[in-house]
């Protein structure tokens, strides 16, 4: 049996927040919603799936110290479209980890942005090639993995 990722859940504190970035920012898409007070979700795609999920059901911002979800990574079409976000996240303020594209690791073909969303979840955006030459952070550590 082979297992493919279906979709993501995140606990947000604060949907409507949340809603604005990965629609408004991150370009998802609404295919669903629960409006009941104490159940209040909305369900997120890319125009032909379910991608991900956001439960207003966190009292406290994500813990990366906590076991759990390390970090949320999508992938994009080309280094251009990386960039094209990059300017757009940088434009409403988001916090980065590292400054621009950076490479998964060191003589890599494939690299990114990475960033954190309203809640302090950790967000990569990369693609598997067209970051060729892109500086790598930290030479001991895929750059994914400590941020």
């Amino acid at each position: 049996m082979t297992l493919r990722t279906g979709h993501i859940g995140l606990n947000v504190t604060d949907l409507q927040r949340s809603l604005a970035f990965y629609r408004d920012v991150l370009d998802f898409v609404v295919v669903g919603e629960g409006k009941q007070e104490g159940r209040r979700y909305v369900f997120l795609g890319d125009g032909q799936r379910l991608v991900l999920t956001l439960w207003e059901q966190a009292s406290d911002a994500y813990d990366p110290g906590g076991a759990g979800l390390h970090h949320l990574a999508f992938e994009a079409d080309s280094i251009e479209r990386v960039r094209e976000y990059e300017q757009a996240l940088r434009s409403r303020g988001v916090d980065f980890a590292y400054d621009g594209v950076v490479a998964h690791r060191e003589d890599s073909a494939s690299g990114g942005i990475f960033f954190h969303d309203p809640d302090g979840t950790r967000l990569e955006i990369s693609v598997p090639s067209g970051a060729e030459g892109a500086p790598v952070p930290n030479e001991s550590a895929p750059t994914c993995g400590f941020f």
